[in-house]
């Protein structure tokens, strides 16, 4: 064991489950929390509660995660890295035809409930000269048809670390913001609305990035020397790139 202990966001799928994975692997505790306990409790037994502390609550109600802090166990208390992973894309229609409840939701998640959970935490990531994640996206700094609230969450997460970084400074604590290109995970089964067809049509041939290449991301920033910072990571397929722009004709 490391000593160590990471918090990460929705590890229930994708890169949280695959973080959760790679760091107990490499020695440190895990703290999972994400909205689905079964899932959880799986982590639990398949690596024990030694390892894994699962806390099941969904990031938009403040008071449950708050209670989940305060209710970890001693030897999950002394936490160094929190991995802001929970996150979602809800619908591909463009914003006039979108609807408003998806754009309410997706904010909720993956910019309320991320900067909650940041604000908990911060007095002890600076007491243990810690380290913040962020999982932020291409879509953040390339938009696309259909990305309009998704895309402006991400930009949010990519500034807010930016943001961080500066009022940090003299503190020790590190912030980083990964931003991945095409990655096949449940992201668009849920996007679509549980669309199986729609992911395996649109990942098809791509050769994505992985759960696993993420994860192994996170854990390469995680440790680091203490001296060094990694503040943005921008991670794509070599399949896919930054593609023109849209030009509308008349007639």
């Amino acid at each position: 064991m490391s000593g160590k202990t990471v918090w990460i966001t929705g590890a229930t799928a994708g890169f949280g489950a695959a973080s959760v994975e790679r760091f107990v692997a490499g020695g440190w505790r895990v703290i999972a929390s994400g909205r689905r306990a079964q899932r959880l409790q799986q982590l639990v037994d398949r690596h024990g509660g030694g390892r894994v502390h699962a806390t099941a609550f969904d990031m938009r109600d403040e008071a449950a995660m708050r209670a989940a802090h305060a209710s970890l166990p001693a030897d999950f208390a002394g936490i160094d890295l929190l991995v802001n992973n929970a996150g979602l894309a809800l619908g591909t229609a463009p914003a006039q035809q979108a609807d408003l409840a998806q754009w309410k939701q997706m904010i909720d998640v993956n910019v309320t409930a991320l900067v909650s959970l940041t604000h908990l935490l911060l007095p002890q990531l600076i007491e243990r000269r810690g380290a913040i994640v962020n999982i932020s996206s291409i879509s953040g700094s390339y938009a696309y048809r259909g990305g309009n609230v998704y895309g402006g969450t991400k930009a949010f997460v990519t500034q807010f670390s930016q943001n961080l970084r500066t009022d940090l400074h003299g503190s020790g604590v590190r912030v980083s913001s990964i931003e991945p290109g095409m990655a096949e995970t449940e992201f668009t089964v849920v996007r679509t609305g549980g669309d199986q067809a729609a992911s395996d049509k649109l990942y098809a041939g791509a050769h994505p990035i992985t759960a696993g290449d993420i994860a192994d991301t996170i854990w390469w920033i995680a440790n680091l020397p203490p001296h060094l910072n990694i503040n943005r990571v921008e991670v794509m397929p070599v399949s896919q790139s930054a593609a023109g722009l849209q030009v509308a004709r008349d007639g």
